[in-house]
């Protein structure tokens, strides 16, 4: 007999910070047209279930949406004009939609059959104006918790340079957010440090010191040391850098432990 799901917590605003990630941590974006593919159907999606998106940010193997549900109408494009068609659409209908359409789209690409995304995506309600900056400070500074990048606006595939640029026609809905913080000021917010707590992929503790985390990878790759480490084939070294990632130890570390950049190492996680 199976568990349960837990039903999804309702947001008397109506806005949910949403999850979605690959199934056992694998990549769902494996090169920038598969990047592109989901922002064009989150812009097809957007006009269909009628939600607003106040925040993106496409990872390797997770997405972060920060969504207003059904905020406008339905709109279908019918010979090249937007016709409104109804009401807009549930949250729950608008994620199955765009995530159908990308599995099929990625399985036809990489001929693979069978699921892509792990179960029903996660979401937590956002019931107010300063939840609401914390939980987009959040998302558009994942990049930078993931050791991707230096700060939020290095970032292409995220929702932040919509904000600087000040541009209306765009993907991100900027007005609402810019509505309740000056652009200076939301900037300014988003490049603070903080201890920010949010949904997120779920990892194992980190572990504390180089030395603990060394020793985890040499136990993994049964080598005597990083030099030996090193001269493994790359298809071993990759499959050691994805458990260690796995297992909580962040691309900076292990960079340090292992000798190869972070830009090595975060192409060959397959998560």
């Amino acid at each position: 007999m199976g568990v349960a799901r837990m039903a999804r917590e309702i947001s008397e605003s109506g806005v949910y910070h949403v999850m979605i990630r690959g199934i056992n941590y694998q990549r769902i974006f494996e090169d920038e047209e598969d990047q592109e593919k989901y922002l064009r159907l989150l812009q097809i999606y957007k006009k269909r279930c009628g939600f607003a998106l106040y925040g993106y940010c496409l990872m390797g193997n997770h997405v972060h949406l920060l969504i207003k549900e059904a905020a406008r109408p339905s709109v279908m494009t019918i010979h090249g004009e937007d016709v409104e068609v109804g009401p807009g659409e549930p949250l729950d209908n608008a994620m199955k939609r765009i995530g159908v359409s990308y599995v099929l789209y990625f399985n036809r690409k990489y001929k693979r059959v069978g699921h892509l995304f792990q179960d029903r995506f996660r979401s937590e309600p956002v019931e107010d104006d300063t939840y609401l900056l914390m939980a987009l400070r959040y998302i558009h500074r994942n990049p930078v918790k993931a050791r991707i990048c230096e700060k939020p606006e290095d970032y292409s595939d995220s929702s932040y340079r919509d904000y600087l640029r000040g541009n209306v026609d765009t993907l991100t809905d900027t007005g609402f957010v810019l509505g309740i913080q000056a652009r200076d000021q939301l900037k300014e917010f988003t490049e603070q440090e903080n201890e920010d707590r949010f949904i997120d992929i779920e990892r194992p503790s980190l572990p504390k010191t180089d030395e603990e985390a060394k020793a985890l990878m040499l136990k993994l790759s049964g080598c005597p040391s990083a030099s030996e480490f090193q001269k493994q084939e790359r298809e071993k070294r990759e499959a050691i850098f994805r458990k260690l990632y796995r297992m909580g130890v962040n691309i900076a570390q292990i960079g340090r432990i292992t000798g190869y950049t972070r830009k090595t190492i975060y192409q060959a996680l397959d998560i």
